[in-house]
């Protein structure tokens, strides 16, 4: 797991020191394809509805929770219903991005790199078969693959706490 963790912090950094010395293109290191859908797979989390939480009660819930941890809903994003607007069939996917932006300040003052997992990104959707499922960042990577500062520690195990007690309340539909 540790040597995964370094695996994936030096993939972020070549990434973003690729990036800031171009200005015309991106450029990508190169790296191994194995090793980059482990890395993907191992960073977002998948969490079925249970049986009786439909969609919509997930997001009323998780939208409760978060109001209740002072966490703010700073995005909603509908693409099921941009996809269908544009003329296609689409299975029920929306996106939810919620943020401490006192926090997040200063993630981002440490290190720019935590900008890009800005704001915490929560999916709702539908799979083929009808079935609910939430799907997020892996919060505990991202605190292991950074070495934070002691007075950054606990706001970023915050962040963790609140988002997985976001996806706590989807998940089983507690209002």
């Amino acid at each position: 797991m540790k040597k995964l963790i370094i695996s994936i912090a030096l993939v972020l950094l070549l990434s973003a020191q690729s990036y800031a010395g171009s200005k015309t293109e991106i450029e990508t290191p190169a790296f191994d394809r194995a090793l980059a859908q482990q890395m993907i797979g191992n960073s977002i989390q998948r969490f079925a509805l249970a049986e009786d939480v439909g969609v919509e009660d997930a997001i009323a819930s998780m939208q409760l929770r978060a109001n209740m941890l002072n966490f703010k809903l700073v995005a909603d994003l509908p693409l099921s219903e941009q996809v269908e607007a544009m003329g296609e069939p689409a299975n029920y996917m929306r996106i939810l991005a919620f943020c401490d932006a006192l926090i997040a300040k200063k993630m981002v003052e440490y290190d720019i790199i935590f900008a890009g997992f800005l704001p915490c990104r929560i999916a709702v959707l539908e799979d083929g078969d009808g079935k609910g499922w939430i799907v997020t960042m892996n919060m505990d990577m991202m605190l292991h693959a950074v070495d934070l500062p002691e007075d950054l520690q606990p706001l970023a195990k915050k962040v963790r706490d609140t988002i997985y007690s976001i996806v706590d309340a989807g998940v089983n539909g507690d209002l």
